[in-house]
């Protein structure tokens, strides 16, 4: 008995057709740059574009470990992990997912560019969009790396740590249920929500490694964009800045949150740069802390590839005022008041 896939007719596929890519772009980029290094070292003799280029390069090394992670969990979740068994693992009512999804980030010992790509495919696998935003945003703030990171940055404060992990933890379940109450998949590009099969063809390696190939491609050119808006800003913000507001609570916080936004430091390193501000009090570090996780420039870039610019342009703004409204709302009652 033959079946309906043999009796179609094989069809040839058209000879490929030669094509610039990013990758051919990138590989004659770097043999230009070899080949006048010289030069490119005269041209960036200059201090604010050697400090830019020292924070550009400081940005993608700390995030592309983690960026290389999460693409490879990504590929893993579409090739190994069946999208029933997902759907399966969270509560069915999003009120319960969310944050059940939010607790997951504890197992993801990634930054924000780790979760990117991973919340991604749990949409495609038919995670519910609000689930996995949660987890996007939860991940990169309160997994075991970061909070032993908090504590070694903040040695004899276990309040920072605690209000850390609360701060950031409200935080994405808010912006779940918001998302469950207000977000549309609309405001979503189509290829993040494009659903994968139930059943992938073809062997299992091979869909692991197109997956992973195709999400790093995708992923690492905006991190390449948001380091270099957090290398262009880091030049003009200016200590004495920090020196001059050290008194004012308020404009302490709003500081710290803008400067969480525009640093783009990887979570895993923004505890040390927060304990070396200690001019300012706890408060605005903890804003800091629990800002940067979850809405920084590069992390707006990698959403806006991954998920539309409709997208990004409308939740980075939200979370930003949720995660700094949860980070005073925690260190208020955590830190007991503002010192």
């Amino acid at each position: 008995m033959t079946t309906a896939v043999e009796d179609q007719p094989t069809r040839e596929r058209p000879p490929r057709r030669f094509g610039v890519t990013s990758l051919e772009i990138l590989c004659v980029l770097l043999v230009l740059a070899v080949v006048f290094q010289g030069s490119v070292a005269s041209i960036l003799d200059v201090p604010k574009l050697r400090t830019a280029s020292t924070v550009f390069v400081a940005v993608c090394v700390q995030a592309l470990p983690f960026l290389v992670l999460g693409v490879v969990l990504s590929g893993a979740i579409a090739a190994f992990i069946p999208a029933s068994a997902l759907r399966k693992a969270l509560p069915r009512k999003q009120i319960l997912a969310v944050p059940v999804a939010g607790i997951a980030g504890v197992a993801l010992p990634g930054c924000e560019c780790a979760s990117v790509p991973v919340s991604r495919r749990l949409i495609q696998q038919g995670v519910p969009a609000s689930a996995a935003l949660a987890f996007l945003l939860a991940a990169p703030a309160v997994n075991p790396i970061v909070l032993v990171a908090t504590a070694v940055a903040f040695p004899g404060r276990p309040e920072m740590v605690l209000a850390r992990f609360v701060g950031s933890l409200v935080t994405a379940i808010v912006m779940g249920w918001l998302w469950a109450r207000f977000g549309k998949l609309e405001w979503m590009a189509e290829r993040a929500l494009r659903r994968l099969p139930e059943h992938v063809s073809g062997p299992r390696w091979k869909v692991f490694v197109e997956a992973t190939r195709h999400d790093l491609v995708g992923s690492a050119g905006f991190l390449v964009i948001g380091g270099i808006t957090a290398a262009a800003m880091n030049v003009y913000v200016k200590q004495e800045w920090l020196n001059a507001i050290s008194g004012n609570i308020v404009l302490g916080v709003l500081l710290m949150a803008l400067l969480a936004v525009i640093l783009a430091i990887c979570s895993e390193a923004d505890a040390f740069v927060a304990a070396s501000l200690s001019m300012l009090p706890l408060l605005p570090r903890l804003v800091f802390l629990v800002v940067g996780p979850v809405v920084d420039v590069k992390l707006i870039a990698l959403q806006a590839g991954t998920f539309g610019r409709s997208f990004a342009f409308r939740f980075a703004p939200v979370t930003f005022v949720v995660a700094t409204v949860c980070a005073v709302g925690t260190g208020l009652v955590v830190l007991g008041g503002v010192g």
